[in-house]
């Protein structure tokens, strides 16, 4: 989120000045993009589309301000483009990583700073590097750079706009105050030849906290952290009318539904799939309560999500509290359930849940699985079907039998996992296009051809909108669709020769 007000601006300019040159020039750059930066009432500031986007299209793109891969010491990623192949580490110190020398050059005037001063600490302050500390140590020389015109800036890549940020520094608690006082004082030791302000990269490190986005992959697996000052614009929404998703290190705001002109583009900061209460929770670190038309409705949609059954398994309501009594009512037949019963079976899951995850974390996935089952058919007479308690143990399920090559048990739970997708989620979420290209894959790999061309049809119509259509992850997936698409019509043609 961008502040209402910000800090000082560089050549010698009145902070409203200076405030008034980047806010006009970013208006400027976004007004060819057909956006605005606007007052939203009840959020501060808000990107605006000023013409209409059609679901699918760019909304607006953006390389980070600073960025940096997740497990800096282990090398999971290239430190410029986020590839995690062939990978070499930098042999001065040992700590950045790429994929080749075009990367190491892109990031070479900016890494010759960071590699001295890396090289300057001993191994054990190495180990203090955490992904945090890198990204605020990456961010400061990029400053240090485009200050001195060793390296350019435009109306959507510079410091003001990571200075306008809005911080909540003032609602941030005293233990985490102090946290990032020390997190301040390990950089001043990181970067000793640079005068610093503690107090303002205190200031920073909890703009972070709120403003930071996570890089995923195009099968939204966590691979970094990085600052996109001009995508921190956009406000967020439990029902958005725009996807965040990143190609490299890239970021990409695409539209889910048509948005005409003066509508405000929102994304999500958070998992959806859940009730009003886990999501505000969640939305907690940003200091804010949502107000989308979502937050505001009744309860009966939570009733569903948390996912309690009626007692009748003839019967395909879910529970909701009784008022006044200590005992839940099914909203369709009336029938009543014990709050102790609930509770106790609440009790033994949760037990078998400890068990199973501890299976799980030692890498015993076979006794997981086992586990999972035994919870899982206890869940089914539990909770309801679209509960999210149920879908969690079914993904959890999917993921086992993954890793163990049980592709047919894996399908089942696959299949499972889907209509309950498909309710809790907007049709066009990446989230529900990449659970059919699974089944599809799972489909195909078992000969199951006509259903894997049926599922992987269904992905490609949900990812081309949350994707786009040039990146190499759709384009492996256009191939294996057009592979099931020549299968299919083989075995028509072969049957229709065989009855001739």
């Amino acid at each position: 989120m961008i502040s209402q007000a910000s800090g000082e601006a560089s050549g010698g300019a009145s902070p409203r000045q200076g405030m008034a040159a980047w806010a006009e020039q970013l208006q400027r750059e976004l007004a060819g993009r057909g956006l605005a930066v606007a007052s939203v009432p009840g959020k501060g500031r808000g990107l605006v589309a000023s013409r209409s986007f059609f679901p699918g299209e760019v909304i607006i793109c953006q390389e980070p301000y600073a960025s940096t891969p997740n497990r800096i010491s282990v090398g999971s990623s290239c430190d410029h483009c986020f590839a995690s192949g062939n990978l070499r580490k930098c042999s001065v110190c040992r700590v950045a990583w790429y994929c080749g020398s075009v990367c190491q050059k892109e990031e070479w005037k900016l890494h010759q700073l960071e590699c001295q001063a890396i090289s300057a600490l001993t191994e054990e302050r190495k180990k203090m590097l955490t992904p945090t500390i890198c990204l605020m140590v990456k961010l400061i020389l990029r400053r240090k750079l485009q200050s001195e015109k060793a390296i350019p800036s435009s109306a959507t890549d510079n410091y003001d706009l990571v200075d306008a940020l809005e911080s909540h520094i003032s609602k941030v608690d005293d233990n985490q105050l102090v946290l990032y006082a020390q997190m301040a004082n390990l950089v001043q030791l990181i970067l000793p030849s640079i005068e610093l302000d503690l107090k303002e990269i205190a200031h920073t490190f909890s703009k972070f906290a709120c403003n930071a986005h996570t890089i995923c992959d195009p099968e939204l697996r966590p691979l970094g952290t990085g600052l996109f000052p001009a995508i921190s614009i956009i406000n967020h929404s439990c029902v958005p009318n725009a996807v965040l998703l990143f190609e490299g290190r890239t970021a990409y705001v695409r539209a889910l539904q048509p948005l005409s002109s003066y509508t405000e583009v929102s994304i999500s900061y958070i998992e959806t799939a859940a009730t009003t209460l886990k999501r505000h929770n969640d939305l907690k670190q940003y200091f804010f309560t949502c107000t989308c038309t979502r937050c505001i409705k009744d309860s009966e949609e939570d009733a569903l999500l948390e996912g309690y059954r009626c007692k009748d398994q003839k019967c395909d309501g879910f529970l909701l509290p009784d008022s006044g009594k200590k005992a839940y009512a099914c909203q369709k037949c009336s029938i009543s359930r014990d709050e102790e019963e609930v509770k106790k079976v609440s009790s033994e899951i949760l037990l078998l849940s400890d068990k199973a995850s501890s299976f799980l974390s030692s890498g015993n996935n076979s006794e997981a699985g086992s586990v999972y089952k035994i919870i899982e058919q206890l869940e089914q007479q539990h909770y309801h079907s679209f509960s999210i308690t149920l879908l969690h143990t079914r993904e959890t399920l999917l993921k086992i039998y993954m890793e163990l090559q049980d592709w047919q048990t894996a399908l089942m739970y696959c299949r499972m996992t889907i209509p309950v997708y498909e309710r809790v989620y907007p049709p066009f979420h990446p989230m529900v296009g990449l659970q059919f290209y699974t089944c599809g894959k799972l489909e195909w790999l078992l000969e199951y051809t006509e259903d894997a061309l049926k599922s992987l049809t269904r992905a490609a119509d949900v990812l081309r909108i949350t994707h786009g259509t040039q990146s190499q992850f759709m384009k492996e997936l256009f191939g294996k669709l057009e592979e099931a698409r020549a299968e299919v019509s083989f075995r028509l043609s072969s049957g229709d020769e065989q009855i001739l």
